[in-house]
């Protein structure tokens, strides 16, 4: 198995299935977990030196931040249906509780921090939601944490393509510290897949070709992206659900697509009906 693709588990301590942590991915900014609680079970963490965006991808929990309680939030109770998730900003430094009201699919995105920012509920209405691409590039994006919000490091959306589309298309890559150009930002994605015992198809790959993996994924996986260019693909029949997190040194997204396909962009901006 690719060493950039991390497998969910059984839930362990505390419910975690996954996690990514900076150490672990060799990198400088972004952290992932994943964790599987059941109703009453109750997350317990501190945030010390990294902001937090907890994302309910499924189910409802009272979430508690330095003594502020978010209560009942939540409202989906699967990642593939038609509305935003509830999410709560953590800022560095603070103590978070998360109590399941019910069984309960959680993300915990991390990236560093000095605590500027209070805690905050981001709920569905806060979300941004857009289509992007035509034909069978098309995609449904919700803005969870986007750059128009405040944070000092994280950026935070999720995506859902429908089978048959692809995704992160054209092909697209920020992995230069170049601005205005394009932006450094480590990313990882969280996939999931409807019908559950289905895969997704996922490239990796830079333009000497040094890094060039190309993945079948399948459900509870994240995929790390250290670098280069990173599509999706969905199978027929088969639904896909990601959540990306990212984060670098400046935090915005500014991106470079691969040359190779830079044409299907071109064409895209000039449809009559196309989708910014």
């Amino acid at each position: 198995m690719s060493d950039l693709i991390i497998k969910a588990g059984a839930p362990g301590k505390d419910g975690l299935v996954a996690a990514v942590s900076k150490e672990s991915a060799g990198w400088k900014y972004v952290g992932f977990e994943v964790y599987q609680l059941q109703a009453g079970d109750v997350l317990k963490r501190s945030a010390e030196g990294n902001e937090i965006c907890l994302v309910l991808l499924a189910g409802k929990a009272d979430v508690k931040v330095d003594g502020q309680l978010f209560a009942g939030i939540g409202g989906r109770m699967s990642v593939f249906e038609d509305m935003p998730p509830y999410a709560v900003y953590v800022p560095a430094g603070a103590h978070y509780e998360v109590t399941a009201l019910s069984e309960l699919e959680l993300a915990v995105c991390l990236a560093p921090g000095t605590g500027k920012y209070a805690p905050r509920l981001i709920a569905p209405s806060d979300a941004v939601a857009e289509d992007r691409g035509y034909g069978s590039m098309s995609r449904r994006v919700v803005n969870i944490l986007p750059e128009s919000s405040e944070a000092e490091s994280l950026l935070v959306v999720e995506v859902r393509t429908s089978g048959g589309n692809w995704s992160s298309y054209p092909p697209h890559k920020h992995d230069q510290d170049n601005l205005p150009a394009e932006s450094y930002l480590e990313e990882t994605y969280y996939h999931r897949v409807n019908p559950a015992h289905g895969f997704v198809v996922q490239r990796v790959y830079n333009d000497d070709r040094s890094l060039d993996e190309t993945m079948a994924v399948t459900d509870r996986s994240i995929v790390l992206v250290p670098e280069g260019y990173h599509p999706v693909s969905a199978p027929p029949g088969y639904d896909s659900y990601y959540l990306n997190v990212m984060a670098g040194p400046v935090r915005t997204w500014v991106f470079h697509n691969d040359p190779e396909h830079e044409w299907l962009f071109e064409a895209q901006q000039q449809r009559p009906d196309k989708q910014e």
